[in-house]
């Protein structure tokens, strides 16, 4: 599911074996993609990511900075990105709470930017030190209108650092703000990890402008021109060559700001088109998924981790039941999901927050299928605690 490094197969595998938590592979996977900027306000339990950024980022050349607050923080990084430097914050629940204006600005005019957000339990201050899944829709739907923001979740500090590095691709390839969710239990675990399997590939780049590259400014077509609605338009650094109006406002593809002009509806709903037409491109999930299968368990972050072991025993046991661990949470990717649900009658979603907020999603796409949830706050979902669910 996630990219691995192919060694010859005559050649020794060499193993370099060392213990990170999920929260240093986050900022392992930030350099991998080449994030040169980090800015930060140290929060619980994302404080790991700026402390690697603060250590590492120097050595390779970048800037890492300490912000006096969360809005502070993403700004810098936005404007660092507007520079054409690739840049990440990181933050939990109440930070992301005062980031989302700013996201919103970020989403508006098209700059890449990735936000490391590492659950904890809410609301509010909440239990700093105690883990959850709280945020979900509050990370996702935090926009107004409704505008999908990508979402990568990872269970393990391997995939904190391959998924981070794909976040760093899908901010640049589609010039927007991506999520990378995590949790407490991932964020702050340590696991021994073979850095020698570690992918070496290099992250994408953003294109940029042919006017911005030659000098020209007679050859820019606007800083957010494009053919059709699901183009990704060619970016222009603020500062250089070419003149470029970053605006929060409504504009059209010049960066003028217009009110209610057909190109600036357009622009708009671009904005979304871009995302929503590739989301089975940028869907990643794992599947076991056994023929006959009467159940089928949905899940994600730290609690895939204890899904993968109950169905293990289920299916050890006898029970046809089938797995199904999504890592790009949003844009939903919903083929997977419908091609998962075929031939089942029951759909079990654990969750550690209250009422199933995932599950909320999922539901409308499940039919007349019996759906579980398992759910729990202040402490993580157990292993027999889905299995129970499971064989009922």
């Amino acid at each position: 599911m996630l990219t691995q490094v192919a060694r010859p197969e005559n050649q020794e595998q060499v193993r370099d074996v060392r213990l990170r938590s999920g929260n240093q592979m986050t900022a392992e996977g930030a350099l991998q993609a080449g994030c040169r900027f980090f800015a930060g306000y140290p929060i619980t339990p994302a404080s790991g990511i700026f402390k690697t950024m603060i250590d590492r980022l120097p050595e390779v050349g970048g800037l890492a900075l300490s912000a006096p607050d969360e809005i502070s923080a993403i700004a810098y990084c936005i404007g660092a990105s507007m520079r054409g430097v690739k840049a990440m914050t990181a933050t939990s629940g109440p930070g992301w709470a005062l980031m989302t204006e700013s996201v919103q600005y970020a989403l508006m005019t098209e700059t890449p930017l990735v936000v490391a957000m590492v659950q904890r339990l809410g609301p509010s201050t909440g239990g700093a030190t105690q883990g959850g899944q709280g945020d979900l829709l509050l990370a996702e739907f935090c926009t107004s209108g409704g505008y999908t923001i990508p979402i990568l979740c990872p269970t393990n500090a391997h995939e904190c650092f391959d998924l981070t590095v794909l976040a760093f691709d899908w901010a640049e390839k589609l010039r927007t703000p991506v999520i990378l969710l995590s949790d407490k239990e991932v964020g702050m675990t340590t696991e021994s990890l073979d850095f020698a399997s570690l992918s070496k590939r290099a992250s994408f780049t953003r294109k940029h402008s042919p006017g911005e590259l030659s000098g020209a400014p007679e050859v820019n077509a606007g800083t957010y021109f494009y053919g059709t609605r699901d183009e990704i338009p060619l970016f222009a650094p603020v500062g250089g060559s070419l003149k470029v109006t970053a605006t929060g406002s409504a504009h059209n593809k010049r960066g003028a700001l217009q009110k209610n002009s057909p190109e600036t509806l357009d622009v708009l709903v671009h904005l979304e088109e871009k995302i929503r037409s590739r989301a089975e491109e940028l869907s990643v999930v794992y599947s076991d998924l056994l023929p006959d299968a009467d159940t089928l368990v949905i899940a994600y972050g730290i609690t895939a981790r204890a899904a993968r072991q109950a169905v293990r025993s289920a299916q050890y046991s006898g029970k046809k039941v089938s797995l199904l661990i999504i890592y790009s949470l949003f844009p939903l990717p919903v083929e997977m999901i419908r091609a998962a649900l075929e031939d089942t009658k029951r759909v079990v979603i654990p969750e550690e927050n209250l009422h199933g907020l995932y599950r909320s999603v999922i539901a409308p796409f499940c039919g007349d299928r019996v759906l579980v949830g398992v759910n729990k706050i202040g402490s993580m979902i157990t292993p027999d605690e889905i299995l129970t669910s499971i064989m009922r």
